[in-house]
């Protein structure tokens, strides 16, 4: 039987009781783990004077794969998030987040199956900033007055888009692909292109050529702020979403709300070498050591993990799993009951146990 090597960040918070319950149901699939746990986030800040170690960015370079529980970052560190600096120093530049309905979700829509293709490694993110005061914010300001004509305030911080060429048809194609292996009809490429021209217009523009090669796939194009109206109206109209960084982030959440909420929303994160899987959702730390979170959302990720890797049925078996335990609606968290049953809720290794008895059936 195959061993699969996977790096596993339990990450902090609430993470560790939701990555053992994702741990466990994954090895009821019968599909054999060689598990590395490596950990990173505010409990190793002190030990390593980071809270990404060189050992965690080794480990996921070397087998490939990870899986992660959600990482609370600490404030004042060399670098604003854990997740963004993965991101970027593993070049993982697609963050594809699935929103699907599951029967016996308590929300008014149905039949939402809608994936957000998400540039991940540039945009507002990239965490090119200048602080109100510096020197070096000075200095932009006198460039953007010099070069631009535009009167930007002393006291202003500055945070830089960029948004290349290169990056754009990276994400687009990416989206493109990802439609055509998964069946899918239709890409939708959003954008602030109306008044980002240079930027968002950049992003529209190499859209509309990488389409050009995708005759088989309906594409469009959507302003950002009505494409979140469009998501509220009719979300099923849309099928794969692909934009740049901050509205995939916003999007995705959209479409989570849409679903049941970010207990149901997995993602993963892309590149050419590397891929992690990781929920969509933070670490809560309020909710820790407390058995109360849902884990299926890291569990979702964990099915996509398996297709990643190849293990189709398993996925789709622990994928039926998951569905079974929320259409039957005993054994779930508190945010999958109705308002008025969610004394009867179960915690976190409950979930766990459930899926693990469907999985025998």
């Amino acid at each position: 039987m195959k061993r699969y090597n996977i790096t596993l960040m339990p990450g902090d918070g609430i993470g560790p009781e939701i990555t053992e319950a994702t741990k466990r149901v994954l090895e009821a699939t019968g599909v054999s783990f060689n598990w590395e746990v490596v950990y990173a986030g505010a409990e190793v800040q002190e030990k390593y004077g980071t809270p990404l170690p060189d050992y965690v960015l080794d480990s996921i370079r070397k087998n490939k794969v990870a899986i992660k529980g959600p990482v609370t970052t600490p404030i004042g560190s060399g670098f604003r998030s854990v997740n963004v600096a993965l991101r970027k120093k593993l070049e993982l530049y697609a963050c594809v987040r699935p929103c699907k309905s599951y029967p016996g979700v308590p929300t008014i829509y149905k039949d939402i199956d809608i994936v957000v293709v998400r540039e991940n490694t540039e945009g507002l993110y990239s965490g090119i900033e200048f602080e109100k005061g510096s020197p070096q914010t000075a200095e932009l300001i006198k460039l953007i007055e010099r070069t631009n004509g535009s009167i930007v305030r002393q006291d202003s911080g500055i945070s830089i888009k960029s948004i290349s060429e290169m990056g754009s048809q990276r994400i687009v194609r990416f989206a493109f692909e990802y439609a055509r292996a998964d069946n899918r009809k239709k890409v939708t490429a959003v954008h602030k292109a109306n008044i980002m021209k240079f930027s968002d217009g950049l992003f529209l523009e190499t859209a509309r050529e990488i389409a050009k090669e995708y005759s088989d796939i309906e594409f469009e194009d959507r302003i950002v702020d009505n494409m979140t109206m469009q998501l509220v109206k009719n979300p099923n109209q849309f099928d794969i979403i692909v934009t740049p960084n901050l509205y995939g982030d916003i999007i995705s959440d959209l479409c989570a709300g849409l679903v049941g909420g970010l207990g149901l929303a997995p993602g993963a994160n892309i590149g050419n070498d590397c891929a992690l899987f990781e929920p969509t959702h933070g670490s809560a730390p309020k909710y820790k050591g407390m058995n109360k979170v849902n884990p299926m959302a890291m569990m979702l990720s964990g099915v996509i993990m398996l297709r990643h890797i190849g293990e189709m049925e398993n996925a789709e078996r622990l994928e039926r799993a998951i569905a079974a335990v929320i259409a039957e609606g005993k054994n779930v968290t508190y945010d999958l009951k109705p308002e008025g049953e969610r004394d009867q809720a179960v915690g976190t290794s409950q979930v766990a146990d459930a899926i693990i008895e469907k999985l025998k059936e």
